[in-house]
Formats: structure tokens, sequence, C-alpha cells
């Protein structure tokens, strides 16, 4: 065995990892990082609310357009002694053409009671209620509203147009409380030769 000249030490081994300046400039990385992706997050907490408000927005917009989309389609008002007769213009009523909005008093929920797609025309929802009109609680904060009017519908093959009374189009706008809106069509039709649908 060799030894070594006094006073000379044993070589140390060379030891790997990392010096004081490389892990502060990975902390610094490390924490830059950190920062975007919990701006992210923190971006997303805050708004998570918003779908949720867009989804009711959407539901009573639907349920609302449904509602309306199943009513009478009636060139006459269901009073009308001819509006079981086939008619094929206003023209054919007794004494009760259809027009855009309710009759005398009629409502969405109380009697007499809507009882044609157009008597929907200008009603509005400030809190939504349900066909009693009894409020829903959690759509309190929430607005409606109802358009009704004469609508081209078709392509070069066939067409109605708004002047034959024979197309109605039904927009239905919600605003949810932070604001936003969302507005729902749904087009309902008359067909040869009665337009009672």
């Amino acid at each position: 065995m060799s030894s070594l000249p006094s006073g000379h030490v044993h070589p140390r081994p060379i030891q790997r990892g990392l010096s004081l300046i490389e892990l502060v400039v990975f902390m610094v990385v490390l924490s830059a990082a950190l920062a975007g992706v919990l701006r992210v997050f923190i971006q997303a907490g805050a708004h998570s609310a918003d779908p949720l408000q867009r989804r009711q927005a959407l539901a009573v917009a639907e349920a609302l357009l449904d509602e309306i989309e199943q009513m009478s389609f009636t060139w006459c008002d269901p009073d009308d002694p001819n509006a079981a007769l086939t008619v094929t213009s206003a023209a054919g009523c007794a004494s009760l053409p259809e027009a855009m909005g309710p009759e005398s008093n009629e409502t969405r929920a109380a009697t007499p009671q809507f009882d044609n797609v157009n008597d929907y025309h200008g009603y509005a929802e400030n809190g939504i209620v349900d066909i009693t009109n009894t409020p829903i609680t959690a759509l309190s904060g929430y607005r409606a509203s109802v358009a009704v009017t004469a609508a081209d519908l078709g392509n070069s093959y066939y067409q109605l147009t708004a002047a034959s009374g024979a197309v109605l189009r039904i927009t239905v706008t919600v605003t949810s409380p932070d604001g936003n809106t969302l507005t729902l069509d749904g087009y309902r039709t008359a067909h040869a030769p009665s337009p009672a649908i």
C-alpha cells in the first residue's frame, strides 16, 4: 500500500448537487410558475357562478318557449263561434279575430288565461313565476320577456311570408342576476287549409 507523504490529505470525492445560486434561481422560477397557475384558479373560482346562472337562464327560456309553442295557433280567438271551423284568414272569424297580444284581461296564470300563441306578445316577468303564478324563489333575480311577430320562413322551393300570417316567430329573452341576457327563438307555423294546429 502506498502511503501519502505527511501533510497531505486524502482527496475527497467530488460532490454533485445544487449550489446556493442554483437553488435560489430554481425557487424564483417555481414561484413565478405557481403565481400564473394560481391566477387561473382564482379567475375560475371567481366566475364559477356564471355557468350556473347561464344554465338557469337557458332552462327558464326553454321552459317558457316550450309552453308558448304548445298553445293553439288559430285565426280566430277560441271564444269566436267560427274558431272550430276551417277558416283561411282572420276575415273568416265571426267577431273575435286573433291579434298580437292578449285579448281583454287575459293573463298567463289567472282566468281568463292566454289561449293562443300570439297572446304572449309583450309578456314579461320580473322574477320568474310558474304557470300558476307562484314565484320561484331561486329565480327571483331573473327577468323574462316575450315577443311574438309575423315572420318569413322557407326556401326557394316553398316560402311562407310574414304577410301570409301563417308563421310566427317567438323570441324569449331572459336576463340573469349578473345582467347577462340569453335569447331563444322558435317558430310556429300554420298549414293549409286551417291554421289551427
